[in-house]
Formats: structure tokens, sequence, C-alpha cells
């Protein structure tokens, strides 16, 4: 049997109270994640997005990670686009190898049971 361990989360975003001025980032400014440039913008990893509950919403891989928490509440095609509200915490795992990174995205899916993860879920 093969042990998979989640390594801890590298940097950890939360919602802030009080909405943040206009800016170019549309994260910082309409959801509440002042704090978004802290995500590491040209590594790979892991992203857990957590609602207020600290309930697991959603697991992502990028191969660069500030990119694609962006697009998350930009895109008009992502899995949390009805739910970015509902999004309180953003916790990013740097993983630098893309193999290691898809074990860890299935793992986090199927254990922490993602709710609107809809691929590659082996649970029902």
């Amino acid at each position: 049997m093969i042990k998979i361990e989640l390594p801890a989360p590298d940097v950890v975003v939360t919602r802030s109270k009080q909405l943040g001025e206009k800016v170019e980032a549309v994260i910082s400014s309409e959801y509440g994640f002042t704090d978004y440039h802290r995500i590491p913008r040209d590594k790979g990893g892991i992203i857990l997005f957590f609602n207020a509950d600290d309930e697991l919403m959603f697991v992502g891989k990028a191969r660069k990670l500030r990119p694609r928490v962006k697009k998350h509440f930009e895109d008009n095609v992502s899995p949390i686009k009805n739910h970015r509200h509902e999004v309180n915490k953003i916790a990013v795992i740097t993983v630098v190898d893309p193999i290691d990174r898809e074990i860890y995205e299935t793992y986090a899916i199927n254990v922490l049971k993602a709710k609107y993860n809809i691929d590659k879920v082996f649970y029902k």
C-alpha cells in the first residue's frame, strides 16, 4: 500500500472582512483577497479552495500558480464560477514535479472529498 500525505500549504490567503480598493487584480478588489500577491507567480503546485466553514470546495493544479488562481475568479468555464463568493480561504502547496501534482490533486479530491470537483472522483 502506498502512503500519501498532502504537504502543508506554503501560502494560505484568506478573504479580508473589508473588500480592497479597486485595483488591477480582480481577485483582490472584488473578492477580498488583498494578500493575493503572496501566491508564487512562476511556480507550479496545488490550489485548495475552502469556504467559511473550512470545507474543501475545489482542488486544482497549475504550472504557474498565481495566474491559475486568478483565472478561477475570471473564467466563465471555471468549476467554481457560481461559487466564487463562497471562497473564504485559498491554500497553495508548491509542487515542482508535474507527476507529483497529479497524484496530490487526485488524492486531495478523493480523500478530502472536494465538493465541486467532478473529474477524478473515485468515491460516490
